[in-house]
């Protein structure tokens, strides 16, 4: 069982430590635990519970109210809210609970209706990514294990697969060819499936690596392949003082084939770094979307 303190339940809920301890203290709809030094902690139970409040709160439930409601009334008001407001909001915070029971039905619920009301695209961009913040917050803060970690990752890897496999690539004028890779170690492999889908969905051609890629391979590919584009997300590596030398190393090795470099993630963010001439930064899925739809020449 994981244990929260109450600023990392402010930022898994949005819910403002001030306004959980008037939730605690005047409606009682909150009981924490303590330490033997009286601070506050919550456990998983205690998240789900708040993320529901708090959920039924902004959709116009007065807290004085929900305060007089049961735990299985709260669960039966967030449910039909699920049947008059598919919203993604509520979707995310659902999506949280099954990963913390590890609730694959769910899941499948949830993500299926997403995508039937919206599209693969708008359900990615709006509801798992979003998620996917979340969870890492959880990651970084110990409150999620491997297994639960893995278990939504590994569904969530399975949906993008599938609607890869869907696309249909009809090569044209404005088709282009991309490259795929992460880079050694780095194994956080579903924001670049993710990507795969979008470009083959716009009808470009993708040579797909993968997860863990040597540089020379990477090079290699290159040579054989020749494509206009190599795209990379650098989300946990190469490391903060490996990583100037890797830009270098790469900008170099790729120069000869006027092949732009495309790279996003949070390692690429700082603003330390100096960038070489033929590497393109994208700093945010807004802008991943924008170099997609009006920048790829």
């Amino acid at each position: 069982m994981a244990f929260y303190s109450i600023k990392e339940v402010e930022h898994l809920s949005g819910v403002k430590a001030h306004t959980l301890r008037v939730w605690e203290q005047r409606y009682k709809i909150i009981t924490p635990k303590r330490t033997e030094t009286n601070i506050r902690f919550y456990t998983d139970t205690d998240l789900k519970q708040i993320l529901n409040i708090a959920l039924l709160n902004k959709y116009g439930h007065r807290i004085g109210n929900i305060s007089k409601m049961s735990t299985s009334d709260i669960e039966q008001e967030v449910n039909s809210l699920e049947d008059s407001d598919l919203k993604f909001e509520l979707q995310i915070t659902r999506l949280t609970n099954a990963m913390i029971e590890m609730e694959e039905e769910e899941f499948e619920k949830i993500v299926s209706t997403a995508i039937l009301q919206n599209s693969f695209e708008d359900a990615m961009r709006l509801l798992i990514y979003p998620f996917l913040e979340r969870i890492g917050i959880m990651w970084l803060t110990n409150h999620i294990n491997p297994a639960q970690e893995h278990f939504i990752s590994n569904l969530i890897r399975q949906k993008i697969i599938v609607a890869i496999d869907g696309q249909v690539v009809k090569k044209d004028s404005d088709s282009r060819h991309f490259l795929l890779y992460l880079p050694e170690k780095e194994l956080h492999e579903i924001g670049l499936l993710f990507l795969c889908y979008l470009l083959k969905a716009r009808n470009h051609r993708v040579t797909y690596l993968g997860a863990n890629v040597p540089f020379d391979d990477v090079i290699g590919t290159v040579v054989l392949k020749k494509p206009e584009y190599i795209y990379s997300i650098f989300t946990s590596l190469p490391s903060r003082n490996q990583l100037q030398d890797y830009l270098d190393k790469l900008s170099q090795a790729l120069t000869p084939h006027n092949t732009m470099i495309v790279l996003s993630g949070g390692q690429v963010l700082s603003d330390k770094l100096n960038i070489p001439h033929n590497i393109h930064i994208l700093r945010n899925m807004k802008e991943i979307f924008a170099f997609i739809d009006h920048e790829i020449v």
